[in-house]
């Protein structure tokens, strides 16, 4: 309340009470509250069907999420017939920077199941677990390098998916990695440019002084394929479902290239 000065008289004194009272009730109005608005979850009479949420147009498509390229986002493409087929081509260029990543990205999420070499032996699997995906063996290296990113993306078995912990471009990268971890086991002196040393590495451990690691790998006799071999062009379950025959391994399974 302002001070009223000793000299002025009653009837000024009231004006300037009457004066802060209006500016006061004139702060207080309510033409946001009570303006036209829809309540959420109620009907309106301003539309013919009388519902305050209107459905979203179709084809909408929310910023950020038009996912144009579908086989890079899920792995497969329509085929014939129905089946979702899965393809042995990346779609994007693979660089050394997107194996690094890779490599990160495996080396965190699947080497407590699989191991830094992928043969299916990691720490959880040697303290009695399931024994997980030997990527080394014929089944695995004969499937497609998208099969790997359709696991990651929907789980397979006791592996439960990674959609949630890898974005896709890094379930891409890991696939990668996964096939370089293969092409590494697999290769020979005769891969090697000719300018470059080959030494062995049970050698080159003892050294500089480390244990002799270069021992074979082998599964427990326990170890079952997480499903068993498919033949050329025939459905095999998919991933997530065993009970819908979704994914038709190609009939061929050409080197892995980038996607033009």
């Amino acid at each position: 309340m302002p001070q009223v000065p000793r000299t002025w008289g009653p009837g000024r004194a009231l004006t300037l009470v009457a004066l802060s009272a209006i500016s006061l009730i004139a702060g207080c109005r309510q033409d946001m509250q009570d303006q036209p608005r829809m309540v959420p979850q109620r009907g309106s009479d301003f539309y013919a069907d009388h519902r305050g949420a209107r459905p979203q147009i179709v084809n909408t498509v929310a910023r950020g999420q038009l996912q144009e390229d579908s086989y890079f986002y899920t792995g497969v493409i329509q085929g014939a017939n129905g089946y979702r087929e899965e393809q042995n081509v990346m779609p994007f260029p693979v660089t050394m920077q997107v194996l690094e990543r890779g490599q990160e990205r495996f080396n965190v999420y699947c080497t407590p199941c699989h191991s830094r070499v992928g043969n299916g032996l990691g720490e959880i699997v040697e303290r009695g677990y399931k024994p997980a995906a030997n990527f080394h063996d014929q089944v695995r290296r004969a499937q497609p390098i998208s099969h790997y990113f359709y696991v990651m993306t929907h789980g397979y078995g006791a592996m439960t998916d990674y959609s949630a912990q890898l974005a896709p471009e890094d379930r891409w990268a890991v696939a990668a990695y996964i096939r370089a971890l293969q092409l590494s086991q697999a290769a020979s002196a005769s891969d090697v440019p000719s300018d470059v040393r080959v030494q062995s590495l049970k050698d080159l451990a003892t050294q500089q002084g480390h244990p002799e690691y270069a021992q074979p790998w082998t599964l427990p006799a326990t170890a079952v394929q997480a499903y068993p071999p498919t033949k050329e062009g025939t459905p095999a379950m998919a991933p997530g479902n065993p009970a819908d025959p979704l994914i038709k391994i190609p009939a061929s399974n050409p080197a892995p290239a980038a996607a033009k």
